[in-house]
């Protein structure tokens, strides 16, 4: 390390300590430091000058200039021969001060300075050394460092009250800027109550419209409801009547007539099944579908599956498999509702399917989850149109769309019937090759569900996701309940302090924890190490959202969390995104 020496002061008496002051001052305006830095240089070496003057019995100070540009230190390096410090560590910290003030001149000089080191052994003296950074753009020269030295060199006078004076110029500048400060503060804490005031106000709106929004969906999910029932009565009697003009009960019908009524049937079909899906998402979202677990096979769900959609097949460039992978004990779940959902995929399948096959698949995964494939080698769907598949009337353009219509109600029937039954449907598909769609569901739903009536079943699993949110922080907890608003099968539970979340947490295993850091009672790193180290609670995923700025040893800390996010940057797309992930490594663990 480079050190270039500028001036070394004896400092035994009072005078000493006016002049190490004064001689401080005027080196740092030499080497370009600004205003502010020079005071607290020339206080700094004030406090340490007077300390080695008071209780060191006198010594002296060094001035050096330390490494190379860009990263110089002024140094300042006192040395005494006095008694020593038996006390410093309390000094260090602050919580020591003598009779004599002894101790609050070092912490003070520690607060000022980049650089401090203090060495002090009881009747060996005490070396104290103490810097701080250049910050100039442009190094100084050792022509220019020489001439410092010497100017410093030059012998001035002592005055006691120039240094007064001096120190009460420097006191009303600080006083000046402190009044300035205040006064900025004072408008950021008007505008920051503005700010408040307005954030509250939306707040309230948003809460307002949130309201309005569960109401719409109340009135629409009665809507649904009370019409389909009032439209499939008139429905079944076109039905009926028509089977009984197809039967020739009341004579025979041209063969002009029977086109006619089976136009009319036909359309009446399809009519009718779009008001039973419709019932059907009505209830599943009311949370009054009833659940029936039954045992059966693999062999015979796909045994009926199998009677059931040979007659869609057109012709034989089309081919419809069905195939058990390895060995699949029985299942114990609602048959009839997963039967539904593969007829739908089926059904979507050889719609869209012009040669090859579509071939439906089950395999178990681990040892309570198994996977329904619905493959088909038809015309696929575009990567932009994945997401719009799931949502209610929603139909992606294609060549066959003219061909094979239908209402955009299966698919998001079919997701909604499999979250009610504690699984999940996903799609993988490539245009021109054709689409698998995966529907996993646990084998077996008693193990998933304690034995409750159906009704309540059915409100579990549509609200299956337990989330508990534990933040100190109202505002926090509002901003994570609206982004997880649109997803009715969270039940979040909210916790204030860290020493309640992480009860409930241990006695809850909810599905998932968003878990802030600095909370009242335990901090955020002490409930995650808790939760990681208990076997009991280890699976539990936890998503940190904070607004501390984490270090490399607490990011070491957190290192197991499932997302770190901030709270400056949190955004509804953004957690969707960690939180699908979770949901995605939940399901694959099975």
């Amino acid at each position: 390390m480079t050190n270039w020496p500028l001036l070394t002061l004896s400092v035994t008496t009072e005078e000493d300590v006016v002049r190490a002051r004064q001689r401080a001052r005027q080196l740092a305006g030499l080497l370009g430091f600004e205003a502010q830095d020079q005071t607290r240089i020339a206080t700094a070496v004030s406090e340490i000058a007077r300390n080695t003057v008071t209780y060191g019995r006198g010594g002296r100070a060094e001035f050096m200039l330390q490494g190379k540009h860009p990263a110089q230190t002024l140094m300042i390096r006192f040395s005494d021969r006095g008694p020593g410090i038996t006390e410093l560590e309390r000094v260090l910290d602050g919580s020591y001060v003598s009779t004599t003030g002894m101790g609050v001149g070092i912490a003070g000089t520690r607060r000022l300075m980049d650089a401090f080191n203090i060495q002090a052994a009881p009747g060996g003296g005490t070396v104290v050394e103490i810097g701080k950074n250049l910050t100039t753009k442009k190094a100084p020269t050792r022509a220019r460092l020489a001439d410092v030295a010497a100017m410093l060199a030059q012998p001035g006078a002592i005055s006691p009250l120039s240094e007064l004076e001096a120190q009460n110029r420097e006191l009303l500048n600080s006083l000046s800027e402190l009044k300035s400060r205040q006064e900025e503060v004072g408008h950021l804490s008007t505008e920051l109550d503005d700010t408040n005031r307005g954030v509250m106000a939306l707040y309230a709106e948003l809460d307002q419209r949130a309201e309005a929004l569960r109401q719409a969906s109340e009135v629409k999910t009665r809507f649904l409801s009370n019409m389909s029932h009032e439209f499939r009565t008139p429905l079944n009697s076109i039905l009926a009547l028509s089977r009984l003009l197809l039967d020739r009960t009341d004579g025979d019908l041209s063969a002009e007539q029977e086109k006619q009524v089976l136009y009319i049937r036909k359309s009446a079909e399809t009519l009718t099944g779009m008001i039973n899906d419709l019932l059907d998402i009505a209830k599943v979202e009311a949370g009054k579908v009833d659940v029936q677990i039954g045992e059966f096979t693999v062999g015979e769900l796909f045994g009926a599956l199998r009677g059931v959609m040979r007659p869609l097949l057109h012709g034989e460039t089309v081919e419809l498999l069905f195939q058990e992978r390895g060995v699949i004990p029985a299942l114990h779940s609602d048959e009839g509702k997963i039967s539904q959902i593969l007829r739908n995929l089926i059904s979507n399948a050889l719609k869209f399917t012009e040669r090859g096959e579509v071939r439906v698949t089950a395999e178990l995964h681990e040892p309570d989850l198994i996977v329904f494939d619905v493959a088909d080698t038809g015309i696929g769907i575009e990567a932009q149109d994945l997401g719009r598949i799931f949502d209610e009337f929603s139909q992606v353009r294609s060549s066959l769309q003219s061909r094979a219509k239908g209402s955009g109600l299966g698919l998001p029937l079919s997701r909604k019937l499999a979250e009610l039954l504690g699984g999940r449907l996903n799609v993988q598909s490539t245009p021109g090759q054709g689409s698998v769609f995966s529907l996993a569901l646990p084998a077996d739903m008693r193990t998933v569900q304690d034995p409750v009536a159906p009704s309540v079943i059915a409100e579990r699993n549509s609200a299956a996701r337990r989330v508990l949110i534990i933040d100190d922080e109202e505002a926090s907890r509002y901003v994570l309940r609206q982004f997880l608003a649109g997803d009715s099968r969270m039940e979040l539970t909210e916790v204030e302090s860290g020493t309640e979340g992480l009860r409930r947490a241990q006695q809850d295993k909810p599905d998932l924890v968003l878990l802030d850091l600095k909370l009242p009672g335990l901090d955020g790193f002490e409930i995650f190490r808790t939760l990681r180290g208990d076997p009991a609670t280890r699976h539990i995923p936890i998503v940190v959202v904070t607004s501390s700025l984490l270090t490399d040893e607490d990011q070491h800390a957190l290192a197991g969390a499932a997302g770190i996010l901030s709270k400056a940057t949190l955004s509804r797309p953004l957690l969707s995104a960690v939180l699908a992930d979770v949901w995605t490594q939940i399901g694959a663990a099975g």
